[in-house]
C-alpha cells in the first residue's frame, strides 16, 4: 500500500522535471519570467527575455533570434523605462495585461488595456516574432494584444506599417536615440492616411522625406524593381485598415531596419557565413528631401540645379530660386480658367514621382477618362492621374491643393496636371514666335554698344581679363560670371589689409585670412601666393568644382577675386577652424569625445560619397586629410580645398596621370607609384583619416615602441592581436561606444588595403559605418615609411616630399 505514494511522487517530480527543462512559449498569470529566463518561440527561431546594451547596467525586456550568432533585437518593451538592475520580472495579470515589474513590485511597463472581457489569458511568443496576448476560450478571435501593432525600430515579416481604422491604433517605425540606446529617437516612419495613404519620414516631426503613394506595383517614390525572388510586398486599403506588409517567399531570415540615424536598411541573414547581408536600402540623393523645389516645382538628379519649374509654370520668388534656395517653389503664369466659357486642358507629365497626396480624392474603379471629368467638374483640382498601373492602368487620383515634392524617374507614372488652355504646349505657338522677333531685334538692337562696353571693360581691368580668359579658355567650362566677384577692395577692407593678426592658417597655395564683410558676415579668405603652385589650371578647377557642388558636408565658396596677379576665393567661415587643429593637440583634443568623432566620421563619409556619387560632376577630391576636413560652430564636418579635385564621368572612374599630387601620408600605394587615381584613391585617404580620428596621431610621422610600423600598420598589428580597442585615444574611454569604435577601426583598416579592388566604395563605408551589417575581413594595408626602399617623387599640396613605399611584409 506504500508502494503507491511513492510512485506518485516519483512521476509527478519526473514530470516537473521534463517539463521545467523544455523551453517555454507560453505563460499564463501567475508565472513570471524572470531575469536569466526566457521564452522561447516554438520553432526556436525567437527569444524573449532581459538583455542589456554595451556597457550600460539597464535591463530591457526584448525579442530577439534564437539561433543568430550576432545578438539582434528586433523589439524592445520598455525601451524608455529601463531596468537599472537584474532583479526584474516579466508576467501577466488576470486581466490580460503584461506587465515589467521591478524587484520591489514597482511597475516599470504595461501593455496597453484589454478591449473586452479576458476568460483565461495566456501570452505567447510566436515563431513570426510577434508576442501576443490570446482568450484561451476563444483562440479564433483575434489577439487581446500583440508586440507586431507597437513596432520599434525593425520591422519583420508579415508584420503591419499602417493603421487600424477599428481600434484606431497606428503602426509606426520608431529608431533607436543611438545603437546602444534603444530609447525613442529622432526618425519616425509612418503610413500617413490623411488622403490617399502614403510613408512619410519624419526627423524631430519635421518631414524628412516621402516614399510616395502605393501605385499597384510598389512606391511612386521609388524606382520600380523586377519581381523579388524573396519576398513581396502587399498594400491593404480598407474600411477596416490601411496598411502595407511584406511576406517571404523563401525560408529565409530578413528584417527591416530604421537605424539611429535615419537610414532604411533590409538584411537577410545567411546560415553559411553566419553574418547579416544588406539586401536593400533607401538611396539618398539630392532630391530625397520632402518638398525640396516646392510646390510645383520638379526635383532631378540629373540636372543642376535639381529643381526647375515645369512648363507653364515660373519661380514663385526669383532672388532665392537664383540664389539656390528653391523652397518657395513656382507659380502658374497663369491662372486656370474653371468656371469661364474658357475651357481648361491638362498638360501630361511622365516619368514622376507622384505629388504629396495627403490633400486628394481617390475612387478604385473610375477609368483615366471618367478621372478627367471629375477633375474638370471640381475646381480645386489641380491634378489627375490613374491610381494603379497595372494593365494598363485603374482608378482614379484627384490632387486638391498646390503640388508638392515632385521628382522625376525613368520609369515612373503619367501625372495630368491643370493648366490655362494657353498655356499647353503648342497652343500659342504663333503669339510666342512675334514675342520672339521682338526680343531678337531688340537684342540686336543694342548688341554692338553692348560689345563696346564689353571691350572697353577688358581693357580696363587687364588682369581679371587675362586670368578669366585663361579660366575659361575649356569651352566645357561655365562663365565664371555666375560666381558672385568680390572685389579687391571690398577684400582688403574685409581683412583689414590681410592683416597678420587675421591670419587663421596657411596651405601649400598660400595664406588664409578672416575677413568681416560690411554687412557683418565673417569671411575666410584663401588669398594665393605668387610662389603657389596653383596656376590657372588649378585655380579654375577649385572655382567651378566648388561653385557647383551643394551638400551639408561641403565647404561653401561664397565667390572670388582676380586682380591684376591676384588670385583670391572667399569661402564660408568655419568658426572651429580644420580638423587636425583639434586631434593632434594635447588640449584641444579633449573637447572631443566620441560622439562628435563619430559624427564627423560619419559626416565626411557622406560628403565623399556625394562627390563620388550623389553629384552632377562626380569628383575625386585628391586631397583628402585632416588639414582639409573643416568644422562649424556645431562641430559639422565640411570638406575644403578643391584645388586638386578631378571630374571623372562614368567609365572614367580610372584614370593615369604623370603629375601625382597629394600629402604625404594620405595617398593612395597605386596612385603614389604608378599614377592610377579612382575614386578608390579617396576611400584610402578616408581610412587613414578615420584611424587618425579614433586614435588622436598623426599617420606621418607615427612612431610606437615596439616596431617601426606607421598608424596603419600599429592599427592592424592591434586588429590581428584582438585588441583594437588599444588604439583608441585614452582621453574617449570614459565617453565612447566601444562596438562603435570597434566598428570603425575596422572600417578604416578596409578602406586603407593594398590594392584598390579590396577596398570598398564609399555608399558600404557609410552603410557599414551606421548598420550591424557583419563586415568583411581586412587585409593588410600598404605600409608607408620614410625608410630607403623605393623612391618616388611627387606633388605635395603643401610640400615637395621625396618618400619612399614599402610594401607590408
Amino acid at each position: 500500500m506504500e508502494v503507491y505514494p511513492i510512485l506518485m511522487f516519483f512521476f509527478s517530480t519526473l514530470f516537473v522535471l521534463i517539463s521545467s527543462s523544455a523551453a517555454l512559449d507560453t505563460i499564463s498569470p501567475n508565472q513570471p519570467i524572470k531575469d536569466g529566463n526566457t521564452l522561447v518561440s516554438e520553432g526556436e527561431t525567437y527569444e524573449l527575455g532581459f538583455f542589456s546594451l554595451g556597457k550600460s547596467q539597464n535591463r530591457y525586456l526584448g525579442i530577439w533570434y534564437k539561433h543568430v550568432s550576432t545578438f539582434t533585437i528586433v523589439w524592445v518593451a520598455n525601451r524608455d523605462t529601463p531596468i537599472n538592475d537584474t532583479s526584474g520580472k516579466f508576467q501577466l495579470s488576470n486581466e490580460g495585461k503584461l506587465l515589467i515589474l521591478s524587484g520591489n513590485n514597482t511597475l516599470i511597463w504595461s501593455s496597453k488595456s484589454s478591449i473586452r472581457n479576458v476568460n483565461l489569458p495566456v501570452a505567447q511568443l510566436l515563431d513570426s516574432g510577434n508576442l501576443v496576448v490570446w482568450d484561451e476560450t476563444n483562440t479564433k478571435e483575434a489577439p487581446i494584444w500583440q508586440s507586431f501593432d507597437y513596432p520599434g525600430d525593425t520591422l519583420l515579416p508579415g508584420q503591419k506599417l499602417g493603421k487600424d481604422l477599428r481600434t484606431g491604433i497606428q503602426k509606426n517605425l520608431t529608431s533607436w536615440k543611438s545603437p546602444d540606446d534603444p530609447s525613442i529617437g529622432r526618425y519616425k516612419v509612418f503610413l500617413n492616411t490623411d488622403g490617399y495613404p502614403q510613408t512619410f519620414e519624419v526627423e524631430d516631426e519635421v518631414p524628412h522625406s516621402r516614399f510616395g503613394p502605393w501605385n499597384g506595383e510598389g512606391f511612386s517614390g521609388l524606382p520600380r524593381e523586377n519581381t523579388n525572388p524573396i519576398f513581396s510586398v502587399e498594400f491593404v486599403v480598407n474600411e477596416k485598415e490601411m496598411y502595407y506588409t511584406y511576406k517571404l517567399k523563401s525560408p529565409v531570415l530578413q528584417r527591416i531596419i530604421l537605424t539611429w540615424d535615419g537610414t532604411h536598411l533590409q538584411f537577410s541573414w545567411i546560415n553559411r557565413t553566419q553574418e547579416w547581408v544588406l539586401y536593400g536600402n533607401v538611396v539618398v540623393d539630392n532630391c530625397s528631401q520632402y518638398g525640396r523645389c516646392g510646390p510645383y516645382g520638379r526635383c532631378s538628379t540629373k540636372t543642376y540645379p535639381p529643381c526647375n519649374c515645369m512648363e507653364g509654370f515660373e519661380p514663385k520668388v526669383l532672388e532665392e530660386w537664383n540664389s539656390g534656395d528653391w523652397s518657395s517653389g513656382c507659380q502658374r503664369r497663369k491662372d486656370f480658367e474653371c468656371g469661364s466659357t474658357q475651357e481648361d486642358g491638362f498638360q501630361k507629365i511622365s516619368g514622376v514621382k507622384f505629388p504629396d497626396t495627403q490633400h486628394s480624392w481617390y475612387n478604385v474603379s473610375m477609368s483615366l477618362r471618367e478621372c478627367e471629368m471629375a477633375c474638370r467638374r471640381n475646381c480645386s483640382c489641380r491634378a489627375y492621374a490613374n491610381l494603379d498601373v497595372r494593365e494598363g492602368g485603374s482608378g482614379c487620383l484627384l490632387w486638391l491643393d498646390e503640388l508638392m515634392d515632385i521628382r522625376e524617374y525613368d520609369d515612373n507614372q503619367d501625372l495630368y496636371i491643370r493648366m490655362a488652355t494657353s498655356e499647353l504646349p503648342g497652343k500659342s505657338s504663333f503669339k510666342r514666335m512675334k514675342l520672339i522677333i521682338v526680343v531678337v531685334l531688340s537684342v540686336s538692337s543694342v548688341a554692338l554698344l553692348l560689345s563696346a562696353v564689353a571691350y572697353a571693360c577688358r581693357n580696363k581691368k587687364k588682369g581679371r581679363g587675362y586670368w578669366t580668359n585663361t579660366l575659361n579658355r575649356d569651352d566645357q567650362v561655365e562663365n565664371l560670371d555666375e560666381l558672385p566677384f568680390f572685389s579687391l577692395h571690398k577684400i582688403v577692407k574685409a581683412t583689414a589689409n590681410f592683416h597678420i593678426d587675421n591670419k587663421i592658417g596657411e596651405g601649400g597655395f598660400g595664406p588664409v585670412y578672416k575677413g568681416v564683410l560690411k554687412n557683418g558676415e565673417l569671411i575666410a579668405v584663401k588669398r594665393l601666393s605668387e610662389t603657389s603652385q596653383q596656376g590657372p589650371d588649378e585655380f579654375k578647377n577649385e572655382v567651378m568644382c566648388i561653385a557647383k557642388l551643394q551638400h551639408r558636408n561641403l565647404v561653401k565658396l561664397l565667390g572670388y577675386c582676380i586682380d591684376g596677379n591676384e588670385k583670391i576665393l572667399i569661402y564660408e567661415y568655419m568658426d572651429n577652424k580644420s580638423l587636425d587643429s583639434f586631434l593632434f593637440d594635447e588640449t584641444t583634443s579633449l573637447m572631443l569625445d566620441w560622439g562628435q568623432r563619430f559624427h564627423i566620421i560619419h559626416g565626411i563619409a557622406r560628403g565623399i560619397l556625394y562627390l563620388h556619387q550623389d553629384s552632377r560632376l562626380q569628383i575625386i577630391h585628391r586631397d583628402l586629410k585632416a588639414a582639409n576636413i573643416l568644422l562649424d560652430s556645431e562641430m559639422n564636418p565640411k570638406i575644403s580645398d578643391f584645388g586638386l579635385a578631378r571630374k571623372f564621368v562614368g567609365l572614367d572612374a580610372m584614370a593615369k596621370t604623370r603629375n601625382v599630387v597629394g600629402t604625404y601620408g594620405y595617398i593612395s600605394p597605386e596612385y603614389a607609384v604608378h599614377g592610377h587615381i579612382s575614386v578608390k584613391s579617396d576611400v584610402f585617404s578616408f581610412g587613414v583619416i578615420v584611424l587618425e580620428i579614433v586614435s588622436g596621431r598623426k599617420n606621418r610621422g607615427f612612431s610606437q615602441e615596439g616596431h617601426s610600423d606607421n598608424l596603419l600598420g600599429h592599427a592592424w598589428r592591434l586588429y590581428k592581436e584582438d585588441k583594437s580597442i588599444e588604439l583608441i585615444n585614452a582621453s574617449l574611454l570614459s565617453s565612447c561606444v566601444v562596438s562603435q569604435v570597434l566598428r570603425s577601426i575596422h572600417v578604416g583598416l578596409l578602406c586603407v588595403q593594398q590594392h584598390a579592388e579590396d577596398r570598398p566604395t564609399m555608399s558600404s563605408v557609410v552603410s557599414m559605418l551606421v548598420s550591424e551589417v557583419m563586415l568583411p575581413l581586412p587585409k593588410q594595408p600598404a605600409f608607408f615609411t620614410e625608410e630607403s626602399c623605393r623612391e618616388l617623387e611627387f606633388g605635395s599640396s603643401s610640400n615637395e616630399y621625396m618618400i619612399t613605399l614599402l610594401y607590408a611584409r
